[in-house]
């Protein structure tokens, strides 16, 4: 028998995929896919993994960061803008076979990690085997997201790495629909409640 806080944590959503509905009209949102690092009952935050930044190179990233590649190779990665706060903040989401001090273990598939360590084991070849980098973050207050949800403003999709790490950019969000059958031409870009 399961209680209370039992059910409590298996509502959460850490660990899935935000895909925002043809009818969200908030332009910070339009068509996004949010992989979501954490969410409980004061709120929630995460990191849009489908919006490629114009003008940002990660190579370009990396040398103003005084990050050095050793081996003298290309390392090529989108910059992605994971949401409308801290631009300034850099996050790599990525595979668990890579821990560091600060890390954030978000499920068995998916950690976090926030530092220039991490870039520095991406650029030196010792870092995680599939990463994604963005700089800023997505985040909802206590019940702001559940009040979303209800709005049908978002879809929930079990996140899974061909998604987040094998798919382009640009299309990540109509993959993460169509993972759950859904054609997003089909969607209606009105909503309501019955």
């Amino acid at each position: 028998m399961s209680s209370d806080k039992d059910n409590k944590k298996s509502s959460f959503l850490a660990g899935k995929l935000l895909v925002a509905m043809p009818s969200n009209n908030d332009d910070n949102f339009k068509n996004a896919t949010i992989f979501l690092c954490a969410h409980d009952e004061k709120g929630a935050m995460g990191l849009v993994v489908n919006d490629k930044m114009p003008n940002i190179d990660f190579e370009q990233l990396l040398i103003k960061l005084k990050i050095d590649h050793g081996d003298g190779r290309t390392v090529r990665m989108p910059v992605l803008r994971g949401g409308p706060l801290d631009s300034s903040r850099g996050f790599v989401l990525h595979s668990k076979d890579f821990s560091r001090k600060d890390t954030i273990h978000v499920d068995e598939r998916f950690s976090v990690t926030g530092t220039v360590d991490a870039l520095k084991a991406i650029a030196d070849g010792t870092g995680p085997n599939d990463a994604i980098f963005m700089l800023g973050y997505s985040s909802w207050g206590a019940g702001q997201l559940e009040e979303e949800l209800k709005e049908n403003n978002w879809i929930i999709v079990d996140a899974d790495s061909e998604i987040i790490f094998n798919t382009t950019p640009d299309k990540v969000w109509r993959k993460a629909l169509s993972k759950i059958g859904i054609n997003p031409d089909m969607i209606s870009s009105v909503t309501g409640n019955a």
